[in-house]
């Protein structure tokens, strides 16, 4: 990379909502050269290429990372690892590779032994999605006022950490840098346990269905907006709980103490204690509304 932050080559891992998006807001901004698509789906790769996402193609990772500048991996957060141990032997000295998997410290752990002498990874997690998927779902504006995070160690080399973090602001983001255990423990608070919540919330309301209950046919839109996030991708979220395993099940745990303690309160008909909780929530997530408000308008 030279002074001018510019990659002449970017390789794209996985060209779906965020790593098509990304390679969009690099080619508006004029900060690479040309794009490769990496990947198992023809169809997805054909359709990137089509929309302009990327200049070419191929379902060989070696082949399409080799003289990369830029690596960006975009796959399910469980093949990071594997899909970077097979690019690793093309990967030339100076490359810089970082990934948009939501759970840190597992990837670091496996990734960071096997990166070649002079090659440089930096592990980074944009807070940004939709609930569709692959190359026609992405867009320039899906990290702009977004949060991402980037999890150096004390092995990151301080270049490649900055090229990674001007790329993150170049893209609109609020870029935040944190040890990679302290963020997998806030994601799986706020965003892993939040799935969790909504497949099991459609799958209770799916199991009345199945006793012969038509449900789902009087749902509203409290419950189709709040179990939104229950369309995304099933491979990607199942492979999120198997990475973040330990921060997952306390977030969990935490969860169903909750439940169990509305639960007690309901059976014993204390609806003032009710009424105390959620209040307590609904003037946290106002105050959360206002900040996001605030920080829009600033």
């Amino acid at each position: 990379m030279s002074g001018t932050f510019f990659f002449k080559k970017v390789a794209i891992i996985g060209v779906g909502l965020i790593g098509g998006s990304l390679a969009i807001v690099l080619r508006n901004k004029a900060l690479a050269g040309s794009f490769v698509g990496i990947g198992r789906g023809k169809a997805n790769l054909e359709a990137a290429l089509r929309l302009g996402i990327i200049d070419s193609f191929t379902t060989d990772i070696e082949e399409g990372v080799r003289d990369a500048d830029l690596v960006i991996v975009a796959t399910p957060v469980k093949k990071i690892s594997e899909t970077i141990r097979k690019a690793a032997p093309a990967l030339k000295k100076g490359c810089i590779v970082t990934d948009v998997g939501s759970v840190k410290k597992a990837v670091i752990d496996e990734v960071e032994p096997m990166m070649p002498e002079g090659v440089h990874f930096v592990a980074g997690h944009p807070i940004a999605g939709t609930e569709h998927s692959g190359a026609e779902a992405a867009f320039a504006e899906l990290f702009i006022d977004r949060k991402c995070i980037i999890t150096p160690t004390d092995r990151t080399d301080r270049a490649a950490l900055e090229a990674v973090r001007r790329i993150w602001a170049a893209a609109g983001s609020d870029v935040a840098v944190m040890d990679a255990v302290v963020h997998d423990r806030i994601l799986a608070a706020v965003s892993h346990l939040p799935h969790i919540i909504a497949y099991s919330l459609v799958n209770t309301v799916a199991d009345i269905e199945d006793s012969g209950i038509d449900a789902l046919g009087f749902s509203a839109g409290g419950f189709k907006d709040f179990t939104r996030i229950a369309s995304s991708s099933p491979e990607m979220w199942a492979d999120i709980c198997a990475m973040n395993k330990a921060s997952l099940i306390e977030m969990i745990e935490a969860f169903q103490a909750r439940l169990e303690r509305l639960k007690r309160l309901v059976a014993s008909g204390d609806y003032e204690a009710i009424r105390g909780d959620f209040e307590r929530a609904k003037s946290v997530r106002d105050s959360l509304l206002k900040t996001e408000k605030s920080q829009r308008q600033g």
